[in-house]
């Protein structure tokens, strides 16, 4: 997925942590600089292309997310920070 900042995709492998004994990461990149400036440790590979969507002003990414024993879900995260109200105005802050 590509937003006007940033670039979101999922590893296509699958990846071990100490934390997590099997996952898949879901990175997000800053278009300028190619510098990674977000990672989470999905259950599976991304399975479909991620998508945003915004619900009452709070941003979110879903992502599809299956394979091997894993029978496969939608996963949808909360951006930070993302909360936008409108003021009434048509516009938002």
């Amino acid at each position: 997925m590509i937003t006007k900042t940033l670039v979101v995709m999922g590893d296509p492998q699958i990846t071990t942590t100490s934390e997590h004994p099997r996952g898949a990461m879901l990175r997000a990149y800053d278009k300028k600089t190619g510098q990674q400036v977000g990672a989470l440790l999905m259950p599976a590979i991304q399975s479909g292309t991620p998508m945003t969507y915004m619900v009452d002003g709070k941003q979110y990414i879903m992502v599809a997310v299956s394979g091997g024993n894993y029978s496969g879900e939608y996963i949808a995260f909360a951006l930070p920070g993302s909360d936008l109200r409108d003021t009434g105005g048509g516009t938002q802050q």
